[in-house]
This record gives C-alpha cells, structure tokens and sequence, in this order.
C-alpha cells in the first residue's frame, strides 16, 4: 500500500505546504546569513545573541567615530513573513537592517522568534515580550556602552508589525525594566485582518491574510475577529497604546489588499488624546518592497522617512 505521508493537508502557497507527516516545506525566504564584522557598504557591525532557550537576536551597531560617546536610540525589529517564514538572519532583513541602521544611526536589535507552525501563537508574540524586556535590562554591551533608552523604538513588516501593535497594547498595560518607555513605534504594510474584509465565504477563496492567520494560530478566540489580528473588533483596547507616536506605512488600494483596516486602524488611533500617529502610503508598490529590493528609489526614500521618524522628526 503507498504511504500517504507525503500528502499535503494545508496549502498556504506561496509561503508554504504542510504535509500528513508534520513535515513543513517553507517555500518563500531568503537564505541565512552569517553578523557582519563590519558591512562593507554601510559600516555597520552585527553579531548574533541568544536571550533565551527560545529566543535569539541580531544585533546592528552603526560606525561610531573614535572617541565618540553619544549614546544612540535603541530600535527593537520584528521581520515579516506571514509569521510562518522568513528570520532575523535571513538575507532579506540582514541587508534591509543594514541600511536602516546606517541611515539612522540606531542600534537594532533584530528578534528571531518561534515560527508557525512549529510554534503556534501566541510563542511569536511571548518572544518578542522577552526580547523587549532583554534589551530594557541592556543585558549586553552595546546597549550597555552605547544605548539610550530614553529614545526606544520599536518596528516591524508585515507580521513584524501586527507584533509591534500587540507588544505596544501589553506595554500599556505591564510596566517594563527600569521603568523604560518606548519612544515611538513605526509599522510597515502591517498584517491585520477581520472577517468584514473578507470578500468570499468560500474555502478555496479565502485571502492568504486568512489562511495565515488560521494556521499560526487556530484556537485564537473569535478566530479572524480576534484583536490581535483585527485591532478593530476591540477598540477601546487602542487606548492602552504604550507609546505616543506611531507612523504606519501602507501601499495603494489596488496593491495592498491590507489598507482598508490599516486605514481605519490609524483613523480610530487619531482620535486619541496625545496620541500622534501618521499615515504614510507608497504608490505603485507591493507590500513589503523594501524588504525584497531596498535599492530602489521608493525603499531608500522609506528607509530615510523611518530614519527621519527615529531622530524625532515625525514622518
């Protein structure tokens, strides 16, 4: 009798196949690469660390001239990838990072945290938590020697940034090491979703938004509708926002399948008291294109505009 084994029971094309003997095929992601001594275009030096049994991270320290002693803002980042695919040590982020940092003159750190479906929500979302509360203890020399945390950011794409929105709603409500806030927040193209977006009821129609969701996180309560994938299904919840000025960076309509909630996102955040929150929205492009082709003109004008965001100046 032929094995079944090799039959796939959730299709999640083009990120990935799941198949009848657990074994997960990621089809989209750039390979792994090794920290940077030094990146020769940029400067910038990066090493890897480990912050638990489950969590990881990249660092990214800016060229700092001899004899400096300024301390720089501190940006946590949180990649992409439908949750499911992608790494802070992928080529993608490595080489984005790399620019961001350059540009900005921050340090990042670049958080590798447990992916679906290996790891099902909400492990993504505890490990960034964890990662935030390491880099707020500055458990490592480069924070220590050259950090400021009274300029503390946080940001991510795609996936990245629905953890950005949800670590901010706990940091309203927890209070973090040595009473750190965080500065401001920045998201681009960010996941959200909520079945009022959905346009099919059908199975085999359902949006990759959708079925992203459903395979990170099955037993979500209220599933699709849940607020930490639909900020919008709890909206008194936005008021524990635990920063006080975001920039969310969306594509056109026709491009970005994502902007209509990420719209009504940031018009309910307006409504705020002290809130400052900006919308910023990049024609022509598809979700996520910096990430994939950071030297086009559109990706460095992005890069410069969060760049500009992190020194105080809002986008």
């Amino acid at each position: 009798m032929a094995s079944n084994a090799n039959e796939v029971v959730t299709d999640l094309s083009p990120l990935l196949k799941v198949y009848k003997d657990g074994t997960v095929k990621r089809l989209f992601g750039s390979p792994f690469v090794p920290p940077s001594p030094e990146d020769s275009p940029t400067g910038v030096s990066s090493k890897d660390v480990q912050i638990s049994s489950n969590v990881s991270a990249r660092l990214y320290l800016p060229k700092i001239p001899d004899g400096s002693v300024e301390k720089l803002p501190i940006l946590i980042y949180f990649h992409g990838g439908g949750f499911c695919t992608e790494s802070a040590f992928s080529l993608f982020f490595h080489r984005f990072l790399n620019l961001l940092v350059a540009e900005s003159k921050v340090i990042a750190v670049s958080v590798e945290y447990r992916r679906p479906p290996e790891h099902l929500l909400p492990a993504a979302y505890e490990d960034s938590w964890a990662a935030l509360n390491w880099v707020a203890d500055k458990k490592d020399p480069w924070l220590l020697n050259h950090g400021d945390s009274k300029k503390f950011y946080l940001g991510g794409d795609s996936a990245g940034g629905n953890i950005v929105h949800n670590i901010l709603i706990r940091a309203g409500d927890e209070k973090l090491p040595s009473d750190l806030k965080i500065e401001g927040s920045f998201m681009t193209f960010p996941l959200f979703w909520g079945s009022k977006f959905e346009k099919s009821t059908e199975r085999n129609d359902r949006s990759l938004a959708y079925k992203s969701w459903v395979l990170s996180y099955p037993s979500a309560p209220d599933g699709i509708d849940n607020p930490m994938i639909n900020p919008l299904a709890d909206k008194t919840g936005l008021s524990k926002m635990g920063c006080s000025k975001l920039f969310v960076c969306v594509g056109d309509s026709k491009n970005d399948e994502l902007r209509e909630i990420c719209d009504l996102y940031v018009e309910e955040l307006k409504k705020l008291d002290g809130f400052s929150v900006d919308l910023g929205v990049v024609e022509g492009e598809f979700p996520c294109f910096h990430i994939f082709d950071p030297s086009s003109e559109k990706a460095q004008n992005l890069i410069k505009r969060l760049a500009s965001f992190m020194r105080g100046v809002m986008a």
